[in-house]
């Protein structure tokens, strides 16, 4: 189900509503007279005024009929109000948890779920975004969150359209081999990956292995959580907005997925160092489907087992069974999906 996402904007200048417009976003909570015109006819709008197309009401006494009740949660009896506003026909209704209760929000999604009507957790920054979207698994059905840059925008569209979860299966190593030096991407996120963490890499766009991050460290080496060593630059790995990117094209400020096998989420890339070093084929065949990944040839860079444990490439002999990722579409136009013919070896 399509998550809604309403951007909050204290000041709605006019380049952030025609960015959130690009990236498909056109509800807004702010007051409409503060809207240029020639913007106004191209959003929706949710606000305590009648100028809004969503009359946002705080008032559960008397509330305007299609109006959007706005509750704070403090104590049980606020949650009876959110059902009560629900079994009186509203759609969507507001919610706002202080304290950051989970809990309140997990029995609303669970309450609400037999009603139809439609839980707009507010957030009260881009950051918790991912959090609610998780809750029970299902998460919220739409966010409402402040945002006050592009960036911004960026990061809340890539949050929720992101994937929960991505489908991993077992896949044969069927040959390794040393093949010379060259330029491999260590990317450095800005969050603390967990053991069974890592980027979805692949030499070809139809096959791509989950590669490990270096949380496990070595004899020599400290462990470094924040990284993946994730391959030589041509290699593709996976972007939030489902499209492909070179390892190459990567740098501080883009976001890339971190997949695992009890979920999905979004980080941001500190940094992209690219060295020369040693590198090393890993052939791998799931099914019908072959690849390969390029990697360096260093104790440190791991791939996951099916049952999780973290393997050394240096390792790795044919016949060995790792975790892998098969996207639906192969074939890749700039980055984007295609259905179309493709050979990629």
């Amino acid at each position: 189900m399509e998550k809604k996402i309403i951007l909050a904007l204290g000041d709605p200048r006019p380049e952030l509503i025609e960015h959130a417009i690009s990236r498909g976003i056109r509800s807004f909570y702010c007051d409409p007279k503060a809207v240029p015109e020639r913007l106004r006819k191209l959003i929706e709008i949710y606000y305590d005024s009648g100028d809004a197309e969503h009359r946002v009401s705080r008032d559960l006494v008397k509330p305007t009929r299609g109006a959007v009740p706005e509750i704070t949660i403090r104590s049980p009896e606020d949650s009876e109000k959110v059902l009560a506003a629900a079994k009186a026909g509203a759609e969507n209704i507001i919610v706002r948890v202080e304290d950051w209760r989970i809990i309140a929000l997990e029995n609303l999604i669970a309450d609400l779920s037999a009603t139809g009507a439609k839980l707009i957790a507010a957030a009260s920054s881009p950051a918790e975004v991912e959090t609610l979207l998780g809750i029970l698994e299902k998460g919220v059905d739409g966010v409402l969150v402040p945002v006050k840059s592009l960036d911004e925008i960026d990061l809340v569209h890539e949050q929720v359209n992101a994937p929960r979860r991505i489908e991993l299966v077992e896949a044969e190593v069927s040959e390794v081999r040393e093949i010379g030096l060259g330029d491999r991407a260590c990317i450095d996120t800005t969050s603390i990956l967990e053991l069974g963490e890592g980027m979805l890499v692949g030499n070809t766009a139809g096959l791509l292995v989950l590669v490990h991050n270096e949380r496990l460290g070595s004899a020599f080496t400290e462990p470094r959580p924040f990284r993946v060593n994730a391959g030589a630059i041509h290699s593709y790995t996976l972007a939030p907005d489902g499209k492909t990117k070179y390892l190459s094209e990567l740098k501080a400020g883009d976001r890339v997925l971190i997949v695992s096998r009890s979920g999905v989420r979004v980080v941001s890339v500190g940094r992209v160092k690219i060295e020369r070093r040693p590198l090393k084929l890993v052939g791998v065949r799931a099914g019908e489907r072959e690849g390969s990944v390029t990697l360096q040839n260093a104790e440190t860079i791991t791939v996951l087992s099916p049952g999780g444990k973290p393997v050394p490439v240096t390792e790795l002999k044919p016949g060995d069974k790792i975790l892998a990722h098969l996207p639906k579409a192969s074939a890749r136009h700039f980055g984007r999906a295609v259905d179309e013919f493709v050979i990629e070896r």
